[in-house]
């Protein structure tokens, strides 16, 4: 019981930490209703002070991409979004100690996402090891509900990356790429055999180095977001990740040997 009272305690002293970092945004979903939200549409101009491209790492944990991102191309912004403060915190904490001024978090449902961002405001989108949803197809980051979200945001041929551990969430992602005929520009299903793992792909979060020290292949395809009138849901048959029954503290624990 002391472990997870605490456990809690940690997960407010981090919230109350991030409440004071000026590059996090924590929006409840009244205060939204009520107010919106005043960057919306306005990032460059009032908060970066720029006129560079936005990119967003979506479910980004504790945002590993988004500050090796940053560090990698300071002449683009890079925006952090999850739900799970309490992980956020660990990138949150990093790039301000280290001055970051293109880094920043974002606290909230990737579900509403276009509350905070305006029409042609973001240039890419990573999805970073997302959960592949293998129950329900409207809750995956690549289908084509999130397709028409994403779509809204973007600037002309945005462009989609995905990096994943699951061989579901990877073969479901390439099915509908393929049935929207988006243009692909890079896809493998073994990454760090294939000689594409340059400093960009080469960026490991906590949750990968779980799945590659259990010796999973990590997979990875970009492409272009292109407009489409309609989108068109994949209709396959993909074999399910049988390790994706555990949930996520199981999986977590069987990976570290615990």
């Amino acid at each position: 019981m002391s472990y997870i009272c605490s456990m809690g305690k940690n997960k407010l002293a981090k919230f109350d930490d991030m409440a004071g970092y000026p590059h996090v945004f924590q929006f409840p979903f009244a205060t939204l209703q009520e107010k919106g939200f005043d960057l919306k549409g306005h990032w460059n101009e009032r908060f970066f002070k720029n006129n560079n491209p936005i990119v967003l790492e979506l479910g980004c944990g504790k945002g590993e991409y988004t500050v090796g991102l940053g560090k990698l191309f300071p002449n683009k912004n890079f925006i952090g979004i999850d739900i799970k403060g309490a992980r956020m915190w660990s990138g949150a904490k990093e790039s301000m100690e280290q001055g970051m001024t293109n880094v920043a978090f974002l606290r909230t449902h990737i579900e509403l996402i276009s509350h905070f961002f305006a029409a042609n405001e973001v240039s890419e989108i990573w999805i970073t090891f997302p959960d592949p949803q293998m129950k329900k197809v409207s809750k995956r980051l690549t289908s084509t509900r999130f397709m028409k979200l994403y779509r809204e945001l973007l600037a002309g041929d945005g462009i989609v990356h995905l990096k994943t551990d699951s061989n579901f969430m990877f073969q479901y992602t390439c099915e509908m790429v393929k049935a929207n005929n988006y243009p692909v520009l890079c896809s493998t299903d073994d990454l760090y055999h294939s000689g594409m793992a340059d400093d960009i792909l080469g960026i490991r979060t906590y949750y990968e180095q779980q799945w590659l020290d259990r010796g999973l292949n990590i997979k990875y395809i970009k492409f272009v977001c292109e407009e489409r009138e309609s989108l068109t849901e994949p209709e396959v048959e993909i074999e399910l990740d049988p390790y994706r029954s555990f949930n996520r503290s199981k999986r977590s624990a069987l990976a570290s040997g615990k």
